[in-house]
């Protein structure tokens, strides 16, 4: 098992930045990659970012490119999303996942089936 919690989620006007944080515990040993999910009530969950642990190799998905920043601290096992210049159309429950299997392709990290442990969320909310 292995638990994540994030935090830095926050109401903020467009333009602003957020770093959100996500703190994986328990059985962390495995872990392959971790990854941002967002979703909005009624719509499809979101890939966001995700990056591999093994070399900090990081995937995007194209509407966050140039504004948000996926990084690791491995020693602390926390991921971080940076997030730059908001709009809001970012405004989300934003949710961190993690997976032990290997993913070998880009399509592969941006599946949320693909994730056995997921957070239960931070509320980001971006006015304009």
């Amino acid at each position: 098992q292995v638990q994540l919690v994030e935090s830095g989620g926050g109401l903020v006007q467009a333009g602003d930045s957020l770093r959100l944080s996500c703190a994986a515990s328990g059985r962390t040993s495995g872990i392959f990659a971790m990854a941002w999910f967002r979703q909005v009530p009624g719509k499809e969950r979101e890939f966001v970012a995700a990056i591999r642990w093994s070399d900090s190799r990081t995937y995007y998905v194209d509407s966050v490119k140039g504004r948000f920043t996926i990084s690791r601290d491995n020693a602390k096992n926390t991921v971080y999303l940076q997030i730059n210049s908001l709009k809001p159309e970012d405004t989300a429950t934003y949710n961190c996942a993690t997976n032990g299997r290997p993913l070998l392709s880009s399509r592969q990290y941006y599946r949320a089936q693909n994730y056995d442990y997921w957070g239960q969320g931070t509320q980001v909310t971006v006015s304009s």
